[in-house]
């Protein structure tokens, strides 16, 4: 500082070339470097140049995926209008409002599984109340390789424990998710995290730097060296040499994250914070650019006023750090005090590091010597994209016309149907979600293991119902297809409790996106979502990239995760999976006609878990896919639920008919007596995953009423059987081929990933 309390130099001191290997290490190619230096009219500092590196990786800068994710109608209204926040917001009425958002902790999962998930959550959860929401509930999307390999059950122990370690210390319920396994996330799992926050219209806070002369505040955690580069970490494939950066790695601390979101959210009560950010990928450099660039204005930071948790930091490593459980504040000139004592009340650093500026450029001064320099648009909105190469890749053809015709039925379907229960990716995940506290709050009212998530919102009667769901294989025999299914299956799984969609978060994991296969994959999975999403009503709010999920051995299936969201006016109304009752009728609500030649021959087993399981192939077309018809199922089972007809509705999903029908049993520890006419083979009856279809139970009396709606939208409603007994028994064509009592069922399905895990 000089004398009259003024920062010291203007300009920035005589800069020299950065040689190749650097900024070629730091992610940049040569013409970023060039486009860099012409941005700035000389060559950069080694400050300023981490951290173009960091805001133009495609983690932070979505160079490559931001023209295709224009597709999205409301993420290219965002762009355009300078409006993307920290997360979604979606109107539910009554004045209140949802934050949503899902993101990835691939990478850093990948080479320290408990601290990557943890700080996974961590990271998701600021996102949310840095909108002023109070988070309210979080869900996961996890995949791991096959179980019987010790580095993956190690990776999926250690990611679960992360998880559960940091929502249940700080407080916000995981109420849901799904787990896949398969060979192709072997080495590179992927940890993709949900979470929601209940807040006022009125009350929505902004990520922006409004007020020239505002105080720039840092609240929450000390700074520190871990995480540094994890945005470029994150924008590289998995290599031999990938435990080394285990210090790209973050380290998340639960308790101080308690109490940031009360400090927060109390401060923002006061009305003197005009704009917030968290510190996620790109720690400060993130924060800083990007709050200016959405005001429109500029930023004046000292590093030296950033608490520390090493003394000896330099200004590169001050910006770039990713030290967890951190926050920028714009606080209202004249207010610093009322801001700070509400932080430190809880324990909290609250340190004013700078002011904003009206000039449109972040300055980093290391006391008064100026170290960067830079327009904050140049980082935070004009990172380079590229329009990639696409091209199909050369498996599709063969996988799609493998000949199933050889294919035979089994020997004995029973021993078929506890094979699938017992399938990682089918099986009961009760050994992941009892570790996680799903009740904190007392607002969960279904809790996991349906077909969604229930969260009520407290003093009124509305709920919403939240759920995770993509299936990789379809996406890996069909992306456009396998992406449409996967909004599809959403949407179904919301209708199946009572609630209508209203938008989605996504999570879009792929590998390689310079490999122009990978990107055809991307770019098709992306245009079959989007048009799914408008005709389901759904679109996408917010949501997430990540690229390079590979290793030398593997690619990861194209995995999209959609994130869904939809309402429950009246929770009293909710529906549930499971059979309630022994002597109800057990119905088929579906856009097919159960004996439908087209659904049903060995074709439709195409992409199933029965091939995969039983046969060892992920080969055929997935399951075909109409959205009105799919639409009309939704309509019809949200009518029955709003007339209080169905005592249970449950999505036919991986697995088919059989395992849907046996988790209902499981579930509801009841048996069930069904009969099914099927112009196929009893494989394709039982196992194929044909879409749109629901499975209900319902008193006898109602029956009819049923009937009539299903009329009214155009659906057919089979009659499949009763519930009752203690077995699960199934004709074909009146052939007796499935009889397994509930015991057996149930010790298939629960008991198989705890033995995994036991080995």
């Amino acid at each position: 500082m000089s004398a009259n309390g003024e920062l010291g130099s203007r300009t920035v001191r005589e800069t020299i070339p950065i040689p190749p290997e650097v900024y070629r290490e730091m992610g940049l190619n040569d013409e970023e470097y060039r486009r860099v230096v012409a941005v700035l009219g000389r060559h950069p500092t080694y400050t300023e140049l981490g951290m173009y590196a960091v805001m133009w990786s495609e983690h932070c800068g979505y160079k490559f995926s931001r023209p295709i994710l224009k597709l999205f109608r409301k993420y290219r209204e965002a762009i355009e209008g300078s409006g993307l926040e920290n997360a979604g917001l979606i109107d539910i009425g009554g004045g209140f409002g949802i934050a949503m958002k899902m993101e990835s902790h691939n990478h850093p999962s990948a080479v320290e599984p408990f601290q990557g998930a943890a700080t996974g959550v961590g990271g998701i959860l600021r996102d949310i109340f840095t909108m002023g929401a109070r988070p309210i509930a979080c869900l996961n999307s996890l995949r791991f390789g096959n179980l019987d390999d010790p580095r993956n059950r190690y990776l999926f122990e250690h990611v679960v424990g992360g998880i559960a370690f940091y929502g249940n210390c700080v407080g916000v319920p995981t109420v849901g998710g799904e787990v896949y396994f398969d060979d192709c996330y072997s080495g590179n799992p992927l940890v993709n995290v949900l979470s929601v926050g209940l807040v006022r219209l009125d009350e929505v806070a902004f990520a922006r730097a409004c007020g020239p002369g505002n105080p720039v505040m840092l609240v929450g955690s000390r700074t520190g060296r871990d995480g540094i580069h994890g945005a470029t970490f994150a924008s590289v494939e998995l290599g031999p040499d990938s435990e080394s950066r285990r210090p790209n790695v973050q380290i998340g601390d639960p308790f101080t994250e308690k109490c940031l979101i009360e400090a927060t959210l109390e401060a923002l009560k006061t009305g003197y914070i005009v704009g917030i950010q968290d510190m996620g990928a790109a720690g400060i450099t993130c924060s800083t650019c990007e709050t200016a660039a959405k005001a429109g204005t500029g930023m004046r930071i000292d590093v030296r006023k950033v608490p520390l948790r090493e003394k000896s930091m330099t200004p590169y490593e001050i910006m770039l750090s990713e030290s967890q459980e951190r926050m920028l504040a714009i606080v209202q000139k004249g207010h610093e005090n009322d801001v700070a004592r509400i932080f430190t009340k809880w324990g909290l650093n609250a340190s004013i590091i700078g002011e904003v500026t009206d000039d449109g450029l972040v300055h980093v001064y290391d006391g008064d010597e100026l170290v960067a320099q830079v327009p904050a648009k140049s980082l935070a909105e004009e990172a380079p994209t590229y329009e990639l190469d696409t091209e199909e890749p050369d498996y599709l053809r063969r996988v799609q016309d493998y000949d199933l015709s050889h294919i035979h039925e089994p020997d004995d379907y029973n021993e078929v149907l506890l094979k699938l229960l017992g399938s990682p990716t089918i099986a009961s995940k009760e050994w992941v979600y009892e570790q996680y506290d799903h009740m904190v709050q007392t607002n969960t009212v279904v809790l996991p293991g349906s077909d969604a998530a229930v969260v009520r919102i407290r003093g009124t009667k509305k709920a919403i119902a939240i759920t995770t769901d993509c299936n990789g294989r379809y996406c890996y025999l069909d992306p456009y297809l396998g992406a449409q299914i996967a909004v599809a299956e959403a949407a179904r799984n919301l209708a199946c409790c009572g609630a209508k969609p209203m938008a989605v978060t996504d999570c879009l994991n792929f590998g390689n996106p310079e490999k122009p296969e990978v990107f055809w994959q991307f770019r098709k999975c992306v245009e079959g979502m989007a048009e799914a999403c408008e005709f389901f009503e759904a679109p996408v709010v917010s949501g997430n990239v990540s690229f390079y999920n590979e290793t030398p051995d593997a690619v990861i299936y194209p995995t999209p995760v959609v994130g869904m969201l939809g309402l429950i006016e009246d929770v009293e109304k909710r529906c549930t999976s499971e059979f309630k009752r022994e002597g109800e009728i057990i119905a088929l609500i579906c856009g097919w006609s159960t004996n439908d030649e087209s659904r049903c021959d060995l074709n439709s087993l195409g992409g199933s878990e029965y091939l995969k399981i039983v046969h060892g192939l992920a080969v055929g077309k997935p399951p075909a896919l109409l959205m009105e018809k799919e639409k009309r199922v939704h309509r019809a089972v949200l009518k029955a639920i709003d007339e209080l007809l169905l005592s249970s509705a449950h999505d036919c999903s991986e697995g088919g008919l059989a395992t849907a029908l046996a988790e209902g049993c499981i579930m509801g520890d009841v048996g069930a007596k069904i009969s099914l006419i099927a112009n196929c083979g009893p494989a394709a009856a039982l196992f194929a995953e044909t879409q749109s279809r629901v499975v209900v139970s319902l008193p006898i009396e109602k029956l009819s009423r049923l009937r009539e709606i299903a009329e009214e939208e155009q659906v057919q409603i089979t009659v499949l059987g009763k519930t009752g007994g203690d077995k699960l028994e199934i004709k074909v064509n009146d052939e007796p081929v499935i009889s397994v009592k509930i015991k057996d069922l149930s010790e298939a399905w629960r008991g198989s990933i705890p033995s995994a895990m036991e080995k």
